[in-house]
């Protein structure tokens, strides 16, 4: 049986649809929790599929949140024998480190549903299965695209939304995980960020969620069961 493994940050920013593909794949999944479970004695190469999820930590905040420093290591030797590693926000930001590049903040967050940008590369991609859609953006940092990354898609305020690194690496700045019912879990665990971003509200998140939702996740199936087709062949 194919295994997965997930580092998780906060309860509520978990698989989402994601779990649903593996599942129906017969993919045994488990959580590592980043904040308490010891990362370092983890064998980056075991699993058959790595995902590092999201958070409200910084990739570069390694003096505050020590557990940055085991995550980067461990992809950075996941990396470098190229097994199937998926990063999601935060899980994108610190394989972007750990590839050397700089994860600074943006020049404003990103909250909020809002179509993106493909490249010619992306048109290729998996991503081409969200047909121009908008999809949920959450958070205050990007980064600079690694040496020898594809940039996959952008949008205004964030050049490089995702991007590919080998055959098997793949960056997401958005989330393409998420369902409208776990974003209930996300309005509650943020409250303290919407509150504090100009023009952002629970109310205009929520409604934009059940117009916007429900295509997300549909196309966030096709777009992550073409990925890992795409992982495994390679």
């Amino acid at each position: 049986m194919q295994t997965a493994l997930a580092i998780r940050h906060v309860a509520f920013e978990d698989l989402g649809t994601l779990g649903e593909v593996l599942a129906r794949r017969g993919v045994a999944v488990a959580y590592a929790e980043a904040p308490l479970d010891d990362l370092a004695a983890l064998d980056p190469l075991a699993p058959d599929l790595l995902v590092v999820l999201g958070g409200p930590i910084g990739a570069y905040e390694e003096e505050a949140y020590p557990v940055v420093r085991d995550e980067l290591r461990l992809l950075d030797k996941r990396l470098a024998a190229g097994r199937p590693t998926l990063g999601i926000c935060l899980g994108s930001q610190l394989m972007a480190r750990a590839l050397g590049a700089r994860v600074h903040p943006g020049a404003r967050k990103e909250i909020g549903w809002a179509p993106l940008e493909l490249t010619a590369a992306g048109a290729r991609s998996c991503l081409a299965e969200l047909g121009g859609a908008p999809v949920l953006h959450w958070h205050g940092d990007t980064f600079e695209l690694p040496d020898g990354a594809v940039r996959l898609a952008s949008t205004a305020p964030c050049a490089n939304q995702a991007f590919a690194w080998g055959r098997c690496a793949l960056g997401l700045q958005f989330h393409v995980e998420v369902t409208a019912r776990g974003l209930e879990r996300w309005l509650v665990g943020h409250a303290c960020e919407i509150a504090a971003t100009p023009g952002v509200t629970v109310a205009g998140l929520r409604a934009d969620t059940a117009r916007w939702g429900p295509a997300l996740e549909q196309a966030g199936h096709r777009v992550l069961a073409r990925w890992l087709d795409e992982a495994e062949a390679a």
